[in-house]
């Protein structure tokens, strides 16, 4: 589990998938479409990586700084 002034996102693994789960995901931008599970969660979104996919790192990097970038934002409303 990854935090930055909350829950940022975790991962799970599986017998045939990676699972990283991005706690405030449906508040999150995601031009490359990377979210391909929970996408109908209120508030949550993941993606599930299998063993033969190829993982765009710039777009999950850019993903995790949203996530931080939404959490500190977060903290700084009154």
């Amino acid at each position: 589990m990854w935090t930055r002034s909350g829950l940022v996102c975790s991962a799970g693994a599986f017998k045939d998938h990676v699972k990283v789960n991005f706690f405030n995901g449906a508040s999150l931008e995601d031009p490359k479409g990377l979210f391909n599970a929970g996408l109908d969660a209120k508030k949550t979104r993941a993606i599930d990586f299998s063993e033969r996919d190829n993982i765009d790192g710039s777009a999950l990097k850019d993903l995790v700084r949203a996530a931080v970038a939404h959490n500190l934002s977060a903290g700084k409303k009154k």
